[in-house]
Order: structure tokens, then C-alpha cells, then sequence
């Protein structure tokens, strides 16, 4: 199971770190991503890292600003979040796959293990 957690009301400009912590299956995943959808939308890539910190890849409205890193002794992925914006706000879920391929897995369907999402609200 993926459970994920962090999430939470704050001022645009503020920070939060989500967590994601593995269990079961899901502890020898291969790598693990974040997604997330805002009210109305489609779910869209935030974030990706493999198992063993390599293969980082963001996407393109969160790069140079959020962070992805993990502590495999936690079995925890992190998503570090600076420099909120209003339209960062959506539930933010996370993901797993026991594959090695694609490299960058950044699509939903790439991923077959999925947590319950965690809510980042950013208040203007």
C-alpha cells in the first residue's frame, strides 16, 4: 500500500513537504511518482524518481521548484514544495510501479500501485 500524507491549507508563496510512505508490494517497487488533479481536471505528472534516487524527472509547471527525494531506510518518498502557487492546489496522490521500463515513467498508466491522495490546498 502507498500512503500518502502532508498535505494541508497554505498561503501562496508557503511550503509543504507530502509524504509517501510504502508497504506490502509496494516496498520493492521500482519507482515511485507523484500526480495530482485539481477539481475539474485531468490527473497530471508532477514528479518521479527511481528506487535507487536516479531517473528524476518533473514536470514541466513544477520544475526548478518542487523537489523529489526518498529515504529507502523509511521506505518514504518525499515531494518538497516551495514557492506555492493558487494553481498548485489539487489532491496530490502517489504512485509505484515494479517496472524497469520506461526509464521516466510519467505517465498514470506507467504506474500499477496508487495511495489515497493527500489534499494541498494554496490560498491567493
Amino acid at each position: 500500500q502507498l500512503q500518502a500524507s502532508g498535505g494541508g491549507l497554505v498561503q501562496a508563496g508557503g511550503s509543504l513537504r507530502v509524504s509517501c510512505a510504502a508497504s506490502g508490494r509496494t516496498l520493492s517497487s521500482s519507482a515511485k511518482g507523484w500526480f495530482r488533479q485539481a477539481p475539474g481536471k485531468e490527473r497530471e505528472f508532477v514528479a518521479t524518481i527511481r528506487w535507487n534516487g536516479g531517473n528524476i524527472a518533473y514536470a514541466d509547471s513544477v520544475k526548478g521548484r518542487f523537489a523529489i527525494s526518498r529515504d529507502n531506510a523509511k521506505n518514504t518518498v518525499y515531494l518538497q514544495m516551495p514557492g506555492l502557487k493558487p494553481e498548485d492546489t489539487a489532491v496530490y496522490y502517489c504512485a509505484a510501479t515494479s517496472t524497469l521500463r520506461p526509464l521516466f515513467p510519467i505517465t498514470a498508466r506507467d504506474y500499477n500501485y496508487w495511495g489515497q491522495g493527500t489534499l494541498v490546498t494554496v490560498s491567493s
